[in-house]
């Protein structure tokens, strides 16, 4: 399936696709196991929010969550394809984003902290790579890609624009907020990477969608 759709949806051999369909369960416990770690991950961060918020604070280990429901359900013969858009939304826009912070702030965190840093840089890479597996069974309707984007653009508003309640509710980051970094305040530089990767998986999923009705597939 995936040489019948362009590279950039579809990066992945499909040697690989299919050791992670073939080990799926697998997959899912890893998914669970990263779950538990990053609510852990958070746990001061939940303590400084109001309750009513925390939804938006976890947002990395919610992206796997979803992924290993999303799996979990495709195995069991009852795929949801608005789990299957929020999963592959959520892998892709976090997946690549904490990497962007990462390398961003590197003298910050990486110095200090060198096997944290390697584990979440390498961890959230791999969300991505598993992203790109979830076309072989969704069909992306735009129904829930229109979901997938009202909640994760809903999602980045409270994170960096208008918090709503309290402060904003972004992963804290290594640096102060308004500190200045590379010329602009750090807030800006994660806000700035978390608006573009909100928009790529919207591309993608619309050009998976696209692509696969041109080839005649029956949607």
């Amino acid at each position: 399936m995936s040489d019948e759709l362009p590279w950039y949806v579809a990066p992945l051999p499909d040697a690989l696709e299919e050791f992670g369909l073939r080990f799926a369960w697998i997959v899912v416990a890893i998914n669970l196991l990263g779950t538990g770690f990053g609510f852990w991950y958070y746990r001061w961060q939940f303590t400084q929010t109001p309750v009513v918020m925390w939804p938006f604070v976890p947002d990395s280990p919610m992206a796997t969550l979803l992924i290993a429901l999303a799996i979990a359900c495709w195995k069991l013969g009852r795929s949801n394809e608005y789990l299957n858009a929020l999963a592959f939304f959520g892998c892709i826009k976090l997946g690549l984003w904490t990497p962007y912070v990462l390398l961003a702030f590197f003298p910050f965190y990486g110095t200090q902290h060198p096997a944290m840093y390697n584990f979440l840089f390498w961890s959230h890479l791999a969300m991505v790579v598993q992203a790109f597996v979830i076309h072989r069974f969704s069909d992306f309707p735009v129904r829930a890609i229109a979901l997938a984007t009202g909640w994760y653009t809903f999602d980045l508003i409270v994170d960096y624009f208008y918090p709503i309640i309290g402060e904003p509710h972004h992963t804290v980051l290594p640096v102060g907020d308004y500190e200045f970094y590379l010329g602009v305040p750090a807030l800006h530089i994660a806000a700035a990477g978390a608006v573009v990767l909100t928009i790529v998986p919207v591309f993608l999923a619309l050009t998976t969608r696209v692509k696969t009705l041109e080839r005649g597939h029956t949607l």
